[in-house]
């Protein structure tokens, strides 16, 4: 299990299309993957559950992996979230 602390750098915050976005690169790897805000929890593979944090630019969140390309997942998850849009 391998988890990272990741500033989101998206001007627009996660909305519809950069859920999307994020959803397609989660799915692409077979570990187990979540994103944890304040106080909650969902699969990052989901785009309801990723829609249902309402991200924000500038606001932190923890990605969690688990699996056998974990920490390829978590590298390549910060890196979209980190791109300015």
């Amino acid at each position: 299990m391998t988890d990272k602390k990741i500033t989101v750098k998206i001007a627009s915050g996660l909305e519809a299309r950069p859920v999307a976005l994020f959803v397609q690169v989660a799915s692409q790897f077979e570990s187990n993957i979540y994103v944890e805000m304040q106080d909650k929890k969902v699969n990052a593979k989901s785009i309801m559950g990723m829609m249902s944090l309402g991200v924000l630019e500038g606001e932190d969140i923890t990605i969690s992996a688990d699996g056998s390309d974990e920490e390829k997942a978590i590298m390549e998850l910060e890196k979209y979230l980190s791109e300015e849009k």
